[in-house]
């Protein structure tokens, strides 16, 4: 399969596809981190996930996913496997426990991005600030032991997806620096009381 699917490389800020240059295929992040953003009417770009490895992503009507009219990012240095609808096909949807897989992992997107709007349009921004935050700590590599959890992360990046400001961000994130909460350093977040920002969390 590794064969039938070499990994192409992407520098960070390449786009992976875009509105512009529409791909029909699927892709699975091997390494780095893809950011899926929309561009909204007034220019603004929104960042709808932010992938880490072993993601699925793409535009694919055959297994239920279409992000025709979204991007594809990478964020750091990246690497991709692409298939086409004849290796979906062939090395997917041909075993019925990897099919499941994917379709659940599908769902589980889909599932994702509803909160993620129900969160934009409902909940303070400090409670989405603590979600997010936890949420990106869980799915973030396992720390080393004895290692606190972390997020690489600028605010700037923080900020995209939340669909505000980085000033409003910033403003948040210093007042759980302040209280302990987080560290923050350039480019990343460590999590230093996870139960305290899980709390703030799950405010309404």
């Amino acid at each position: 399969m590794q064969l039938m699917m070499p990994l192409r490389r992407f520098s960070a800020g390449e786009l992976v596809f875009s509105q512009a240059q529409p791909v029909t295929a699927l892709f699975i992040l091997k390494e780095g981190r893809i950011r899926i953003f929309h561009v909204t009417e007034g220019g603004k770009a929104m960042t709808m996930a932010l992938l880490e490895p072993w993601a699925v992503f793409g535009e694919m009507a055959l297994v239920g996913q279409q992000m025709y009219d979204n991007y594809a990012e990478a964020v750091e240095d990246s690497a991709v496997c692409r298939l086409d609808s004849q290796d979906v096909e062939q090395y997917l949807l041909s075993d019925p426990r990897i099919a499941a897989k994917v379709a659940m992992y599908l769902g589980e997107q889909v599932l994702s991005l509803e909160e993620r709007l129900l969160d934009l349009a409902t909940r303070p921004l400090a409670v989405r600030v603590a979600k997010t935050a936890v949420t990106l700590a869980d799915a973030a590599p396992a720390p080393r032991f004895g290692q606190a959890a972390s997020v690489r992360l600028t605010h700037e990046q923080l900020a995209g997806i939340l669909g505000v400001t980085r000033e409003a961000t910033s403003r948040i994130m210093a007042e759980f620096a302040a209280n302990d909460m987080i560290r923050q350093s350039r480019g990343k977040i460590t999590i230093r009381d996870a139960d305290a920002l899980r709390a703030i969390a799950r405010k309404t």
